[in-house]
């Protein structure tokens, strides 16, 4: 007995003590080995659709089947004993749904294109990335790193779980590098991990490569050996990867080098690309991030509709125009940007950010799903052609920094996939597949998701206030920010424009003029500020401090209560957090999320006083 309790004691001491660190994510289904999968399909993609089931359905017996009737698109349509699809495709998301508990008989994709935007640097360092290093690029002593397989094959196996189908593996301002032989050579291998998920890679490309890579004396579209030499780029490209997906071109804006250094419009540089693209039915996605130098004196919202609306028609039918959610730059809170009402000749796509730039940074519990549905609310869906999200993906353990970061990652899939679902219904889902706890858990942190967006608009930037984040890193409060040395529309100064006759941006018709690019009903409605919703008050109009607001307060005290209720909700999330949640779930992810939502609390009472104190020298004036 005493040599049997000594060897269970070995074991038991050989085996690994593993911490719940997070990095499985949301997919905890446990091997039950136990369903038969019939199919006579043998693409690997069908493969991996049968094996996930295989390994991991709980029922006896499903078959998998293509089914030419079905609407060409990665649908699948379930009837109990089948999964069927279109394309092979629809078979993997068919059995991830169905291994997730959603038993919809059918179900189709609102977009063609459900893209991850990496805003990866080849050093292996990420803009705007709070989640450690790159998983796809490092360098030691200049010298490019491999990649880990095994980390790459799990980021397909999450995506593919959730319907992302498409990749962008480096940062829009990108290195001429990025399209040299050693480096397409890594991407070929990634692209090849990352087929059988059905996810395409693409690639950001600096517009001046041809001439900064020294092969030829300028990067003007229009010129023949520019053109020729990207020609040739792309015919390598899709030797090594022949379902390669296209570029991302962020071309003249911030400094990055584009057509205007020509004199040469978008179009001109958009086509110049598609036309290089097209024979192997690649794309070209152009970012209408642009503003500067061109609009001096111009309102920044307004700048990107100036750029490209006289543009509308004048691009391939493989361009794409991919315009952010909101016109300015992922603030907490937007109105949605114009582009989607100005531009109708051309495709549009819409860009949301998952990192959390302005939004706490994987530090603060910012659940953004309905931040994304208030503009799906705003904007038709349908007339967009595709959906990509900044990735908040990094080298961290649990890949997202914060837990609860990744319900961001997890809910842009899902509603890339059906902008209808409610955002409430998604953070219950998430929180059921990555914790596992009771409905008392699964109802308390689902509720602290739903409202904790407006908390953070509340303790950073109520009532259309915008854009007063500490300079570059865009991370804690600088509302008097003003540096000579900048541009104006860097400056937070320049956006709240407070003085002691009152605070906010007017962009009414007797100021920018920026609701003249709204549709007429809206244009009309943010025109006036009796109608002009109070969430984006500050942003369209320059409001007296005394002025009355629905709630009977005036602005200045309804400010004031605003900022204070935003720390009032992180305050109690933190108490149901700290004093109730910890029986639900391990410890390690327990201590983890209590940490970043204690020095959450503490951010929110540094937004609350630092921007009361500097608006109340105006206000009590």
């Amino acid at each position: 007995m005493k040599k049997i309790l000594l060897s269970l004691l070995t074991i038991l001491f050989a085996l690994p003590i593993c911490a719940e660190d997070g990095h499985a994510l949301w997919l905890r289904n446990q091997p039950v080995n136990k369903a038969k999968v019939t199919t006579n399909l043998s693409t690997p993609t069908a493969l991996l659709a049968k094996q996930e089931l295989e390994t991991y359905y709980r029922g006896e017996h499903i078959a998998l089947k293509l089914d030419s009737s079905m609407p060409d698109d990665d649908g699948y349509r379930f009837d109990g004993t089948t999964i069927s699809a279109r394309r092979d495709a629809g078979l993997l998301y068919g059995a991830y749904a169905l291994l997730r508990g959603d038993m919809k008989m059918e179900s189709h994709p609102a977009f063609s294109l459900r893209l991850l935007n990496h805003w990866d640097n080849l050093d292996g360092s990420i803009e705007r990335g709070y989640a450690g290093e790159s998983i796809f690029w490092k360098t030691n002593k200049g010298q490019l790193v491999t990649f880990d397989a095994q980390l790459i094959k799990e980021y397909a196996r999450a995506n593919a779980s959730i319907g992302i189908n498409g990749t962008v593996l480096n940062n829009v301002n990108a290195s001429p590098k990025m399209l040299t032989t050693a480096y397409l050579k890594e991407v070929q291998k990634i692209a090849n991990i990352l087929r059988p998920y059905h996810i395409k890679v693409y690639l950001s490309i600096n517009f001046a490569s041809p001439m900064a890579l020294g092969d030829t004396k300028t990067a003007d579209p229009l010129d023949k050996s520019v053109a020729k030499w990207w020609q040739k780029k792309v015919k390598e490209i899709y030797k090594l990867v022949p379902d390669f997906g296209g570029f991302l071109v962020k071309a003249n804006s911030e400094g990055q080098p584009g057509p205007g250094d020509y004199k040469r419009t978008h179009a001109d540089g958009a086509n110049m690309l598609a036309d290089a693209l097209k024979p192997y039915k690649g794309i070209v996605m152009w970012r209408c991030f642009v503003y500067g130098a061109n609009h001096k004196g111009e309102d920044r919202v307004k700048q990107a509709v100036s750029e490209f609306k006289p543009l509308d028609g004048q691009f391939r039918d493989n361009v794409i125009l991919q315009t952010k959610n909101g016109p300015l730059d992922f603030q907490p809170r937007e109105p949605y940007s114009p582009i989607f009402d100005q531009i109708t000749k051309t495709p549009n796509m819409v860009e949301l950010q998952i990192t959390q730039e302005y939004l706490g940074q994987s530090r603060h519990l910012v659940y953004l799903a309905p931040m994304w549905q208030e503009f799906f609310s705003q904007v038709d869906a349908q007339k967009l052609k595709g959906i990509a999200g900044v990735a908040n993906i990094g080298l961290d353990k649990n890949w997202c920094g914060h837990h609860f970061s990744q319900a961001n990652w997890y809910a842009f899939g899902r509603l890339a996939w059906n902008p209808r679902l409610d955002s409430y219904r998604i953070a219950n889902e998430w929180l059921q597949l990555t914790f596992s706890a009771p409905e008392t858990f699964n109802r308390a942190m689902a509720d602290m998701m739903q409202h904790s967006r407006e908390a953070c608009v509340n303790y950073m930037m109520p009532l259309g206030l915008h854009h007063i984040f500490k300079f570059d890193h865009h991370y804690g409060p600088e509302p008097d920010g003003f540096k000579p040395s900048y541009p104006r529309e860097w400056c937070p100064v320049y956006y709240h424009q407070a003085d002691k006759n009152g605070v906010g941006f007017d962009r009414s018709s007797k100021g920018s003029n920026a609701v003249s690019q709204y549709r007429a009903d809206l244009a009309r409605t943010y025109d006036n500020i009796k109608t002009c919703p109070e969430n984006l008050l500050l942003w369209f109009h320059h409001v007296p401090w005394d002025y009355r607001m629905s709630s009977g307060n005036t602005l200045w005290e309804e400010l004031q209560y605003r900022y204070n209720e935003g720390v009032i909700t992180v305050e109690e999330n933190y108490n149901v957090w700290h004093n109730k949640m910890r029986p639900y779930i391990d410890e390690q992810r327990w201590r983890e999320v209590d940490e970043r939502m204690k020095h959450q609390v503490e951010n929110a009472r540094e937004w609350r006083d630092v921007c009361i104190g500097y608006f109340r020298q105006f206000a009590e004036k």
